[in-house]
């Protein structure tokens, strides 16, 4: 069985080094809150409601990785993003800021009753609220399992009759992509402010950042856009099979929009993105490249053509469109 405890105390290798160790929350609002919950568990997440704020769970780990909120006739919008860092980095944390001379913001009124009066609250320069508070560190602490089912004897299917396939069900969020109109200055933000590092890039249009606790190749990456958005949100999955049957899975929900299935470069991960009835997507990921705690993982410029993904059909002409900051939505699954 997996261990999902959360560490709470830093590692000796990284004992000089004070930063955040995990993306701890994510907070976006909806038109339709009943709509997003619908989505979520037919995407094999256990949403959960608290009054009026739906929180994003995975099943079988104690994390809230997001919250949601409904604001009736607006698109949805990111709100604000919460990470966290070990007790003893905080002050160290809120000293560096101060003397970047980085902006200060008030607790974004959504994060009452979530902590929000506690922690840092900084502006991210593209405008929305960013928190740093302590807690537990959620991000990975090693590689995922790759997991290889034994092979059958003979005169027996290794395949599973499609009324036999259980539903898939994502075990962590894995990252969160960023839309950004100034993704240098967001880069120096999260380097600066918050102790992350640069995994890999493609100049400006996109950047992937990691944690020095231990850390997928990404927790947060920024994609190069005339405004702030989120994009989509990644969801750590068991094999190669499971991002196959995660796109059946969606497509049997109505939910046919999507890319997929494929193997990125910048990271690695086998992938299957769905597009959620808001223009943005989720993403069943498989084997994601691991930056140990101990690892200085070697950043590098990649040419965006050919970086972006090793396999996979044609990518969606509106993949990398930011619906946060168009003049109109994108129409919803036929079927959803």
């Amino acid at each position: 069985m997996t261990d999902t405890s959360l560490r709470t105390v830093k590692n000796p290798p990284r004992a000089a080094l004070q930063a955040v160790h995990s993306l701890d929350r994510f907070v976006f609002t909806v038109p339709d809150l009943a709509e997003a919950e619908r989505f979520y568990a037919a995407f094999g997440l256990a949403p959960r409601r608290d009054g009026g704020r739906l929180d994003l769970h995975t099943v079988g780990h104690p994390q809230a990785w997001g919250s949601l909120y409904e604001a009736p006739g607006q698109p949805k919008k990111l709100q604000y993003l919460r990470f966290a860092c070990f007790a003893e980095d905080f002050d160290a944390i809120a000293a560096r800021a101060q003397q970047l001379g980085l902006p200060r913001c008030e607790a974004h009124p959504l994060s009452a009753g979530q902590g929000g009066e506690a922690g840092l609250w900084l502006l991210h320069p593209d405008g929305f609220p960013v928190q740093v508070v302590v807690a537990a560190k959620s991000s990975p602490e090693v590689a995922g399992e790759r997991v290889l089912a034994p092979r059958p004897p003979p005169g027996v299917g290794a395949s599973l009759n499609r009324a036999r396939i259980p539903k898939v069900q994502p075990r962590r969020l894995s990252h969160v992509l960023l839309f950004s109109a100034r993704v240098p200055e967001a880069v120096r933000f999260f380097e600066e402010a918050l102790g992350l590092r640069v995994s890999d890039r493609s100049g400006d249009l996109i950047v992937f950042m990691h944690g020095v606790h231990g850390s997928d190749h990404h927790l947060i990456a920024m994609a190069k856009s005339g405004g702030p958005g989120l994009h989509h949100l990644s969801w750590d999955v068991a094999d190669i099979d499971e991002v196959g049957r995660g796109m059946e899975q969606m497509l049997a929900a109505g939910h046919v929009r999507g890319w997929g299935v494929g193997r990125h470069v910048l990271g690695s991960n086998y992938f299957h993105y769905v597009r959620d009835p808001w223009g943005s997507y989720s993403e069943y990921s498989y084997d994601i490249d691991f930056v140990p705690g101990d690892f200085d993982w070697p950043a590098a410029d990649h040419p965006p053509e050919d970086s972006f993904y090793a396999w996979g059909p044609r990518v969606p002409e509106d993949f990398v469109t930011n619906f946060e900051i168009e003049p109109a939505p994108p129409a919803a699954d036929p079927a959803a």
